[in-house]
């Protein structure tokens, strides 16, 4: 179903959590899109995206409602669409470097401006702290990499939501561009998170990438991520500045969500174990 631009705004007098997802077409917005209803049913989710964007949801129960624009030069349009939102994850993204930056500052100046008030999840990534876990997970003879789990131990500490950016290429560039966005909101008194955000895709599955076990996440996890943000948000106990790694519950974890867990109840249920499968003698990585 698409909008036009009188369709917008939604009702003031509704008790409904309005949710705009910009760039709610792709692979996070469309479980973004499935899950969050799922979990709570005031979660009424709208995506803008741009003209003609292909739907990566496969499931029928997922929020069809769009608005058509393109973030990234439609200002009137984009700022009519954050009209009275409750909520606003930014998903967007577009290349080079240059555009997508000059993207993320059109947003969230239109959101500062537009909806002060409601809370934000600005999309990172587990790649804005790239050079952080790269030797250990992505060097071609890494234990981790290869699953050979008996050869670690001891297994590394998981590495800290507190971790600044340290990105390795320009995709983890815009993603610190984004986690700065998120922390001027939340210095000014916004609910503002960056999601740095796993291995993310459509069927959930496993993915032939080099410790794609570590990374993982499944779409319904994501949806518990931002559910817990924007809940903690409106009790008003959210860290300012926060940005937490999203990651399922995987047995092969090497990123905090403990921290996340404890400070806005995140309660991922799945684990990329459940298809890449065990081996004997595995160390439990579980800090339950």
């Amino acid at each position: 179903m698409t909008f036009s631009e009188t369709d917008y705004s939604h009702d003031r007098n509704t008790i409904l959590i309005s949710t705009l997802l910009i760039g709610g077409k792709g692979t996070i917005g469309a479980g973004l899109r499935t899950y969050l209803p799922q979990l709570d049913s005031e979660y009424r989710v709208v995506s803008a995206d741009l003209p003609g964007a292909p739907d990566t949801a496969t499931d029928p129960s997922a929020h069809g409602e769009f608005i058509e624009l393109d973030a990234s030069v439609d200002d009137a349009k984009l700022r009519s669409a954050l009209e009275y939102r409750d909520l606003v994850v930014y998903l967007a993204r577009k290349d080079p470097l240059s555009e997508m930056n000059a993207m993320t500052d059109r947003v969230f100046k239109a959101i500062m401006d537009v909806c002060p008030n409601a809370v934000v999840i600005g999309s990172s990534s587990v790649h804005a702290t790239g050079t952080a876990y790269y030797g250990y997970t992505r060097e071609e003879n890494s234990p981790i990499a290869n699953r050979r789990f008996k050869e670690v131990d001891p297994w590394p500490e998981p590495l800290s939501v507190m971790t600044e950016p340290c990105p390795n290429g320009d995709y983890g560039v815009e993603k610190a561009y984004v986690e700065a966005w998120c922390h001027r909101l939340g210095a000014q008194g916004q609910g503002a998170v960056a999601a740095r955000w796993g291995g993310i895709n459509p069927t959930n599955g496993k993915k032939d990438e080099i410790s794609y076990f570590t990374v993982w996440c499944h779409q319904e996890d994501s949806a518990r991520f931002v559910d817990a943000c924007y809940k903690t948000a409106r009790a008003g106990k959210l860290r300012p500045s926060a940005h937490y790694y999203v990651i399922s519950d995987n047995t092969y974890n090497i990123f905090d969500i403990e921290t996340t867990r404890r400070e806005i109840g995140y309660k991922p249920q799945h684990d990329a174990e459940s298809f890449y499968g065990g081996d004997d003698g595995l160390i439990s990585l579980r800090m339950d």
